[in-house]
C-alpha cells in the first residue's frame, strides 16, 4: 500500500475544479492531484535557488568570506556592556 494523505477543508470551488480538470482528462481526482505535484516538483527542481546564485558571484575565489551556514539561520545577540566589552 502506498503512502496516503489526507486533505481536509479545500475550498468548494477548488474541488468543483479538481473535478472537472480531472474527468476532462480522463483520469481520478486522485491521479490528477498526484500529476500536479509531480508537475510542480519537476519545474521548481531546475529552478535556480537563491544560494546558489550568491555563491557564483561571491565566496573565496572572489575574495569574499562566506559565513558558516547557520542551521536556524539564527546568531546569537552578543551583549556589549558601557565600556564597549562584551557582558
Amino acid at each position: 500500500m502506498g503512502n496516503t494523505i489526507t486533505v481536509r477543508d479545500i475550498d468548494p470551488g477548488d474541488k468543483a475544479w479538481l473535478r472537472r480538470e480531472a474527468r476532462y482528462t480522463g483520469i481520478s481526482m486522485e491521479e490528477f492531484v498526484r500529476r500536479l505535484i509531480r508537475e510542480k516538483r519537476e519545474k521548481t527542481a531546475d529552478e535556480t535557488r537563491p544560494s546558489q546564485v550568491f555563491e557564483r558571484y561571491f565566496g573565496p575565489e572572489y575574495g569574499v568570506k562566506l559565513p558558516e551556514p547557520s542551521r536556524h539561520g539564527y546568531r546569537p545577540f552578543v551583549f556589549e556592556d558601557e565600556d564597549g566589552g562584551e557582558a
